[in-house]
């Protein structure tokens, strides 16, 4: 859970997850910072997966923290992603897909992906995917690119990030939309488990499965 203020806006940061039916250890894992600027990411391991993921997940915070200063140059994520890549070979992999509240007056935001993991843009338009799909590889499989994306968050938009494990269930964006919209009548942190509860209304899903949501307001 994260909630900042910068100049009289709010930034909300509020995530998820759900263990696979009969697993003992979730192979996703999510982080979500308030300092040095908000910023929040998911991983979805494979292989040694668990801790696949948490390497991933440590790495990045430490990357992003220690250059800061390149929050907002989509090429600075796309050398993340790579050096994270580097830093799991050998090992297990995971999917990635982050972002960071780079001007929080202004409503910018700039992230990256890596494997099938995907960010979502809610707004009065509608659903729309942001993160570019065919990212040939994920973390550690020594192919991850950094597919980048940056957008400017309107007062009634959100930001969502998803392992596939919660948007593949989901199906159609009209439930998507509606999911979201109904939770909204509620906190704003309710939108991530509304979503869980959505992709798995029987129980327990076939899969891991994250989500973050973000809004500047």
């Amino acid at each position: 859970m994260a909630e900042t203020r910068a100049r009289g806006k709010i930034v909300e940061c509020y995530g998820a997850t759900r263990l696979q039916g009969g697993r003992l250890a979730n192979e996703d894992t999510f982080i979500i910072e308030r300092e040095p600027v908000p910023f929040a990411a998911v991983f979805d391991g494979a292989g040694n997966a668990e801790q696949a993921a948490l390497r991933a997940a440590r790495f990045f915070k430490t990357l992003l923290t220690d250059q800061i200063a390149k929050v907002a140059d989509p090429k600075a994520w796309e050398n993340w992603v790579r050096l994270m890549d580097s830093r799991l070979m050998g090992g297990g992999q995971s999917t990635f897909v982050g972002m960071a509240a780079s001007d929080i007056e202004d409503g910018q935001v700039v992230g990256a992906s890596a494997g099938n993991s995907r960010a979502y843009l809610i707004g009065e338009n509608g659903v729309r995917i942001i993160s570019a799909e065919g990212s040939p590889g994920r973390l550690g499989s020594g192919r991850a690119e950094g597919k980048t994306f940056s957008l400017k968050l309107g007062h009634h938009d959100m930001l969502l990030l998803m392992s596939d494990g919660a948007w593949v269930p989901i199906g159609s964006t009209y439930l998507f939309r509606k999911t979201v919209m109904s939770a909204l009548t509620g906190h704003f942190s309710e939108v991530p488990q509304a979503i869980l509860d959505a992709a798995y209304p029987c129980g327990d899903p076939a899969d891991d499965a994250t989500v973050v949501a973000l809004r500047i307001c």
